[in-house]
């Protein structure tokens, strides 16, 4: 009987203190809840700075102690003579050298819904509010394409660039197929690595169909619309044909609405023959105009650091401390309870 009260008192308290910390958790989630209405944050790299760094720090592994002295020696005379150059300049009432243009590089990684969108639109809005016309957008693209709806609001904020008179450049160096190739065809100027994917400018849809398998074990299900088309095809019910072909047509409304979209963008394209739904390696996609040129982004990068200052520009939700110390609470939380449950074998390991 000690036994029995002494493990019912454990158990009393172990469920206490199970329930204080759910209380807990409950409520800082409440409080980071509260906080995801926040704005996210800009984050700005410049890039050009890393370029210089990197082949500062390669210099520096080559050349001899007595060599690098005699470079850095010689880098501070000719910081020197261009200042003595710019003051006399400014004194004489003469520009100084003026600044270099900009290459504003985007990152999209996008998924199915493309919900990389929300981002987008900020980082687009951003550099929008400084870029000028002898600047440039570069947008390091990667998508296997995914929902019209969201694919089309990012192709949208790409084009509102393009409205501006900003000259954009998209890279793809894997894949930017169907909806991500309508992201693409926006750009005035597509590159592509030699065995990037592109095309698939094509509409598919899968739906799979239980009614059998119900039939089967005798399961009625029941569908009510208003509206004849409201629902062509159905997972539970039985398609019909009618249903089906209206679904097919919608299909085909999408896929003449793509075509136009990308043949209005890249005027020069043989819509029939690349519209088949079919894709192609980077070196194909040039012989079609699919692309521009082959190229990676890291060289076309690289080369535009001689002449432009390039920065990345990142727009990023930052996660508040409630919703941190919510999510580290709930870790050690199940962590700290599962040890506890398992030191006293109320369940085995």
């Amino acid at each position: 009987m000690e036994f029995l009260y002494e493990y019912g008192m454990f158990l009393a308290k172990t469920v206490t203190f199970v329930l204080a910390v759910i209380a807990i958790i409950i409520a800082i989630a409440g409080a980071a809840m509260k906080q995801q209405h926040k704005k996210g944050e800009l984050e700005i790299t410049d890039l050009s700075e890393q370029f210089i760094e990197t082949e500062e720090d390669i210099i520096h592994a080559l050349l001899t102690k007595e060599e690098y002295k005699e470079k850095e020696k010689a880098d501070k005379k000719q910081a020197k003579e261009k200042a003595k150059a710019d003051k006399a300049k400014a004194k004489a009432g003469e520009d100084a050298e003026p600044s270099k243009a900009h290459v504003f590089v985007v990152d999209f990684n996008g998924s199915i819904d493309a919900k990389e969108v929300s981002s987008l639109r900020e980082e687009v809005t951003a550099i929008l509010s400084v870029a000028k016309p002898e600047d440039e957008v570069f947008v390091r693209l990667e998508s296997g394409g995914g929902m019209v709806h969201g694919y089309g609001l990012a192709s949208s904020q790409l084009d509102r660039i393009r409205q501006h008179n900003i000259p954009l450049t998209v890279s793809v160096d894997k894949v930017a197929a169907s909806g991500g190739y309508m992201m693409a065809c926006v750009a005035n100027n597509i590159i592509s690595a030699p065995f990037a994917i592109l095309g698939s400018i094509g509409v598919i849809a899968q739906v799979p169909n239980f009614n059998k398998l119900l039939k089967k074990h005798d399961i009625e299900f029941e569908q009510f619309t208003a509206g004849e088309f409201k629902r062509t095809v159905t997972m539970f019910g039985e398609n019909t044909e009618k249903g089906k072909e209206k679904f097919i047509e919608e299909l085909e409304e999408t896929h003449v609405l793509f075509k136009n979209f990308v043949s209005e963008r890249r005027p020069s394209l043989d819509i029939a023959k690349v519209a088949t739904g079919e894709h192609w390696f980077g070196t194909t996609a040039l012989e079609l105009g699919l692309v521009d040129s082959i190229q990676t982004s890291d060289d076309y990068l690289q080369g535009k650091s001689k002449s432009h200052k390039v920065v990345a520009i990142k727009f990023e939700v930052k996660k508040g401390l409630a919703e941190k110390f919510s999510k580290a609470a709930s870790l050690s939380a199940e962590s700290f309870i599962g040890k506890l449950l398992q030191r006293n074998n109320i369940f085995p390991s």
